[in-house]
């Protein structure tokens, strides 16, 4: 990693006074020319919105891949995707590599051609109820088995209740043979059209419930909408609600914490075990009734609301009578060391807890707080607009914003992870020597980044609309090049997580998302005509 972009707590880092002579006109043009060139281009977005309309041409954009590749008819297709998850790739990929037989045999797809009923003699004995049924009242399957349909109708009825309605198998004995979803559809809607709802239901969900590449957006109330992602699973996105989340554990955006780290956390925040260390830490229990008893005063000396006097230092029962510096009759000036080492370290590991939680959720408070600017911000853009004709283009005070809400998140999200990096969970990685070189690095970077986004939330509050044209535009350089040096700040600091920390594990697997300049990725709405 190059060291350019370190700023000195002395330096502003964001404007380079040396150029204070040159035409401020040129220099606007290199600035922008500069910030455009370390912009990232707006790309289309790899991941898709799937609503409740645009659900059935999704799954159907599938199925049509694998019928015009393969030529199969439509539920062999559903049913090879269904098998493999709907995963296309894998489909043709066993295909090429294994060949056709295998593919199918593994799905259930059944593709040998089957004598017609038309064909079967006037009655036909079913291998189920043994009744003699007449041929018009028998259905026989892909796989050659004949049964009555009262049996199909009754095993698709069991089936569908029991919730296995995508992939069911023939009635004979070891067919691993996938039943036809139409003829289930009409044998099943002949007796309870709303089951045959409720597998056609389960059919389509299918294509979210088992699919490795979608899933449900995790919003409450829930939206009713699906997410489907084309790469690494390992990406936060942004739902058409609203919800940001991380596709991977399905919790809140997190990065750049790996979900186990943040799993961890949470657990940490809504355990109890916090409170028992209080607790432990400033309590003590009355040794005649055993309740907890918190000391309010400053004497040793303390009384239980059952009466009993006793010696906050040691626990022990004593009489009432006592100077400031001694009870009558009670000595307890013998060193318990095991005692102490235990108080001392809950002591040391509520305090490093508390450390951590409180920069966490400050950062938290200060980007809900900064939410607020978003409306002050536009104001101040429109009057401009308004009021001066110089400039056309104010779209960098909203720039600038944005910038400060993605690296606020990243620094807020950057404290859960030092909490586990540098502590119990990642203990047997790295000896004492180790982590306290990495502590520092990480931490280094963390404080210069935290720095000049303070920096930049100070500008975001400037009274900029009531600034000449001169002092404006100063302030334009000023927060253009600070929102650059930000984004910098953060890949390096993901770049340090990703490569010096993370990637220096060895028993262990810690993977983050990847920084995105641009935030979270926002999920674009799939073409319900195409399914793309």
């Amino acid at each position: 990693m190059e060291d350019d972009y370190y700023v000195s707590s002395e330096e502003e880092g964001y404007y380079d006074d040396e150029e204070d002579n040159d035409d401020p006109e040129n220099l606007e043009e290199e600035m922008m020319a500069y910030v455009e060139s370390e912009t990232p281009k707006c790309e289309v977005s790899s991941t898709k919105v799937i609503s409740k309309e645009s659900l059935l041409a999704a799954q159907r954009g599938d199925v049509q891949r694998v019928m015009d590749v393969l030529s199969l008819k439509e539920y062999h297709a559903r049913t090879l995707l269904i098998h493999y998850r709907w995963d296309v790739d894998k489909v043709l990929a066993v295909y090429v590599e294994r060949g056709k037989e295998l593919l199918y045999e593994k799905a259930g797809v059944t593709m040998a051609e089957h004598d017609d009923t038309s064909q079967l003699s006037s009655e036909v004995m079913c291998d189920i109820c043994m009744d003699e049924i007449p041929a018009n009242e028998v259905t026989i399957m892909d796989c050659n088995h004949v049964f009555c349909n009262e049996c199909w109708t009754e095993h698709f009825i069991v089936k569908i209740n029991e919730g296995q309605s995508r992939r069911i198998k023939c009635m004979a004995h070891k067919c691993n043979a996938v039943c036809d979803e139409a003829i289930i559809r009409n044998l099943v809607s002949a007796r309870d059209p709303n089951l045959a709802e409720k597998f056609d239901r389960f059919l389509l969900e299918s294509y979210i419930e088992d699919n490795r590449k979608v899933k449900w957006c995790p919003s409450i109330p829930h939206c009713g909408n699906a997410i489907r992602i084309e790469e690494d699973e390992l990406i936060e996105v942004e739902c058409a609600c609203g919800k940001q989340f991380c596709f991977s554990c399905l919790c809140e955006a997190h990065s750049p914490c790996s979900c186990q780290m943040w799993d961890h956390w949470l657990k940490k925040c809504v355990d109890e075990s916090e409170t028992v260390n209080y607790i432990s830490v400033n309590t003590k229990h009355c040794p005649k009734c055993n309740k907890l008893v918190e000391k309010n005063g400053g004497c040793n000396l303390v009384t239980c609301i059952c009466g009993q006097p006793f010696c906050w230092l040691c626990g022990a029962p004593t009489g009432s009578d006592h100077t400031w510096d001694s009870i009558a009759g009670h000595e307890c000036g013998r060193f318990k060391e095991d005692e102490e080492t235990d108080l001392e370290q809950t002591k040391k590991d509520l305090f490093r807890y508390t450390h951590y939680f409180n920069r966490f959720q400050a950062h938290k408070d200060s980007l809900k707080l900064e939410a607020a600017l978003k409306k002050t911000v536009q104001r101040k853009i429109t009057y401009l607009e308004e009021n001066l004709s110089s400039s056309k283009d104010y779209s960098w005070p909203t720039d600038a914003l944005n910038r400060l809400f993605r690296s606020r998140r990243i620094i807020a999200y950057s404290y859960p992870f030092a909490y586990h990096m540098f502590g119990d969970l990642l203990k047997k990685e790295m000896t004492l020597e180790q982590r306290t070189i990495k502590q520092n690095l990480f931490e280094d970077q963390q404080q210069q980044l935290e720095a000049s986004m303070e920096k930049l939330s100070m500008f975001t509050e400037e009274p900029f609309d009531h600034y000449s044209e001169e002092k404006l535009h100063d302030l334009k350089l000023r927060m253009i090049n600070l929102s650059t040096l930000v984004d910098k700040l953060c890949l390096k600091l993901f770049e340090c997580i990703e490569y010096d920390l993370l990637g220096q594990l060895q028993f262990s697997v810690h993977r983050i998302v990847s920084y995105n300049s641009n935030g979270v990725e926002k999920a674009s709405e799939i073409n319900s005509l195409s399914g793309c």
